[in-house]
């Protein structure tokens, strides 16, 4: 039995469940053995020696060096997301872009072959197909719901298959399991990015997806204060993807990584409710005239409903609409809402709302938005902690409006 009382909870955080891991995985207590975690904000660390600067820098000592790669706070932030999500190794970033463009770097070269779902953030397409295109990484884009669709477009130099799921901002979801097969049988890695889900309701590393990744400014934050993302998998591929961190330094502060852990503190909580509220709004927007259609996985109308099911636990707040009409009805419906939030970002404590054709995805060709099923009259809310019948008269003022 371990001797300290550290290193027992250690041990047995290794059996607990996510809403433990949440609060208490990770933590490194200073000499100060202070209840709630430190904040590091340090460009450096000191040595006791030369010899002892050498070896930290040779790897042959654990230990700080650099808050470009190295710092307390952050480290703790990584390992209670890797207990969560149920990996070995987590990378934090400045970004979640900054994490998704560090994995690819990291672990592709020059001839390789990405095959990226559709259905993803603009600017992932714009990572994918403007950026890695300079160093001769291609990337085709694929159905996200098509299985076949993924097979017919392999080829032998693929090496990575990309997927968020949910989609934003469409909700569509991929069989992990299915695409984590296929993947395997290619000698692919499977990349998922967890966003919308986050540790508290899908656990994509346990369903057979090789890495994650997330922009710790939605949910895991939860109330848009910092931005910052992650990367967590078994360690030989995050020792490249930290290895590509430690030399281009798309570095995690330590106040942000401070924030995450608190806010991973209350995540399993945030996320119950997200859930609830917008399973809600999304049944009570299906009855509403003015509305064609509503994109929530949590709907039984919703074409991947059961698959879903079986590999969430919950359905995340995050909800899209097709409104009657064109572009400018659906500005009308955005500009007359009150307590929505009129912005980009997501997985917030305060309910936003916004216009994915002219924001999110507002740098794709009108061909790609097509493709993508990005229309002129989609709007896409995400439903944070407020009453649920302020939100419906709030939205009432958007329906009186088109």
């Amino acid at each position: 039995m371990p001797e300290n009382r550290e290193e027992r909870l250690k041990a047995a955080l290794q059996n607990t469940r996510v809403e433990t891991q949440a609060v208490r995985a990770g933590q490194i207590r200073s000499q100060e053995n202070e209840h709630s975690e430190a904040i590091f904000p340090t460009s450096s660390f000191v040595f006791e020696s030369a010899a002892q600067a050498a070896a930290r820098f040779a790897g042959d000592e654990p230990g700080n060096i650099y808050s470009r790669f190295t710092n307390p706070t952050v480290r703790t932030f990584e390992q209670r997301l890797a207990a969560m999500e149920g990996g070995e190794r987590a990378v934090g970033f400045a970004s979640g872009m900054s994490a998704i463009l560090a994995t690819m770097m990291a672990l592709l070269k020059s001839g390789d072959h990405v095959l990226c779902s559709r259905s993803v953030f603009g600017t992932t397409v714009v990572i994918f197909e403007k950026y890695l295109k300079k160093f001769g990484i291609e990337t085709t884009f694929v159905d996200l719901k098509d299985i076949s669709a993924w097979e017919n477009a392999l080829q032998s130099n693929t090496r990575v298959l990309f997927l968020e799921t949910p989609s934003n901002p469409l909700c569509e979801v991929a069989d992990i399991k299915q695409l984590a097969d296929l993947a395997h049988q290619n000698q692919c890695l499977l990349v998922v990015d967890n966003c919308f889900c986050t540790p508290a309701l899908q656990l994509p590393l346990k369903l057979g997806a090789d890495i994650v990744v997330h922009s710790a400014t939605k949910y895991l934050d939860g109330q848009g204060r910092c931005i910052g993302g992650a990367v967590v998998g078994r360690e030989k591929e995050m020792e490249e993807v930290f290895g590509f961190l430690r030399s281009a330094g798309p570095t995690m502060s330590p106040f942000n990584a401070w924030v995450f852990l608190k806010g991973l503190e209350t995540l399993s909580l945030r996320m119950k409710a997200h859930s609830e509220s917008a399973l809600i709004l999304a049944q009570w927007l299906e009855t509403q005239d003015g509305i064609k259609k509503v994109h929530y996985c949590g709907l039984p109308s919703h074409p991947q409903y059961e698959i879903a099911q079986k590999q969430q636990s919950g359905f995340s707040g995050v909800l899209s609409m097709e409104v009657e009409g064109d572009k400018a009805a659906a500005w009308r419906f955005i500009d007359a809402t009150v307590v929505h939030s009129i912005t980009a970002n997501l997985g917030d404590t305060k309910s936003t709302i916004t216009h994915p054709a002219t924001t999110t995805h507002g740098r794709l060709s009108d061909e790609e938005r097509l493709a993508a099923g990005i229309t002129e009259n989609l709007i896409r809310i995400s439903v944070g902690l407020e009453n649920i019948d302020d939100l419906k008269e709030d939205l009432q003022r958007g329906l009186a409006a088109l």
